[in-house]
């Protein structure tokens, strides 16, 4: 099906830099709002502790007020770092986690009542559990050190051994059973995401990528391109005759074709060429190349790949437009290569006309700079 407009009407989906489907994104999404959040629990429960103190807290004989101000003043250093981080490491997470830890347990040993203060106090364990996405052995240390922290806080309120046992098994089963949700709920949530991210981005027949993410590896490889001094080539294949093979044979039968031809075609290109199926029988390759020879190299090698995914009782051929460009300083990626598309697929109407079963290189363009805020000259 030949392209009219030039650019299909997903070309502005989101992009990503990898040279396959799109990479997801939510851990990235994830850790920003989970930052934000945790920064606001990690505020409230400094602000809440800080409160009871102030109405009829009093410290434990010999502490030093400046521990407890100190506590409070680090929650809210940390509130004040996660809300201006982007993005923080795994170490920096599980560095995160030991602090919060730590607070819980020095105010509490600060204080006459550490019952008094609990609430407050525990609502920090929770924000840094439930607001980051810990991996499994963090999750693991966290689980391990929760209890610890419950028995050093509480064990100066509780003279009978068991009490406190029941106070700690009781806190920290709390705890630990909320992280344990937290996290299943989170990695049952990743893979839903992604998943839909697979199917968003890829073709649901062949397992190729589609036109959303062709179009965002465009840009890596018109980045590769200028930096490299390299050319960007587009190969458009149409399968030939492929309608009177499905009227004859039926559907099915062109989707085994499909099936086999994407599979050959994929083991022919390279590691950083982009594969996909653009829809019905039309497939496309973007890849760079030297030159109009190197490109008419690679152009044949795809056809002979068409070729070799076919048998004896569905013969498969494919008819090649090959286009070439110099990505140009400034110009939009998804905007020149649906550009570059275009002329390839006026070559491989060429190729139809001249036969079929062969390759055209379509006649170079010369790209110009921009001009005037608008870049001239080809894709």
């Amino acid at each position: 099906m030949r392209h009219t407009s030039g650019v299909p009407a997903d070309r502005s989906a989101p992009t990503d830099a990898a040279g396959g489907p799109p990479a997801a994104t939510d851990e990235v999404v994830g850790g920003v709002v989970a930052a934000r959040v945790l920064a606001v629990l990690i505020t409230v429960g400094a602000g809440l502790g800080s409160l009871n103190l102030l109405v009829d807290g009093v410290l434990r004989p010999g502490a030093p007020r400046g521990v407890y101000a100190g506590t409070m003043l680090l929650l809210v250093a940390l509130a004040v770092l996660l809300l201006v981080t982007r993005r923080i490491s795994l170490p920096a997470i599980a560095g995160l986690v030991a602090v919060g830890d730590l607070v819980y347990v020095v105010v509490a040993l600060s204080i006459t009542d550490p019952m008094l203060y609990s609430p407050p106090l525990m609502m920090l364990f929770a924000a840094f559990t439930a607001a980051w996405f810990l991996d499994g052995w963090m999750l693991g240390l966290h689980m391990l050190a929760v209890p610890v922290a419950c028995w050093i806080a509480l064990m100066g309120s509780f003279e009978d051994p068991a009490a406190l046992g029941v106070q700690v098994v009781v806190q920290s089963v709390v705890l630990d059973v909320a992280s344990a949700g937290v996290y299943v709920l989170r990695r049952r949530v990743q893979r839903l995401l992604a998943a839909t991210e697979r199917l968003s981005s890829t073709d649901p027949l062949t397992g190729l990528a589609n036109r959303r993410s062709m179009t965002a590896a465009a840009e890596r490889l018109w980045r590769q391109a200028q930096r490299e001094g390299g050319s960007v080539a587009a190969f458009l294949l149409d399968l030939d005759r492929f309608k009177q093979l499905n009227d004859e044979h039926g559907h099915a039968a062109g989707d085994a074709v499909l099936l086999a031809v994407a599979g050959s075609l994929a083991r022919t290109v390279r590691p950083t060429d982009v594969l996909a199926r653009t829809g019905g029988e039309e497939l496309v390759v973007l890849g760079l190349v030297d030159d109009h020879h190197d490109a008419r190299q690679l152009g044949e090698r795809l056809r002979t790949a068409v070729h070799q995914a076919g048998h004896q009782r569905h013969a498969v051929t494919a008819s090649v437009g090959v286009a070439l460009t110099s990505p140009v300083l400034g110009e939009n990626p998804q905007d020149a290569v649906w550009r570059l598309i275009d002329r390839a697929d006026l070559a491989m109407y060429a190729a139809k006309e001249g036969g079929r079963d062969r390759v055209e290189v379509a006649v170079p363009v010369v790209p110009r700079p921009r001009v005037g805020g608008t870049p001239a000259g080809a894709g």
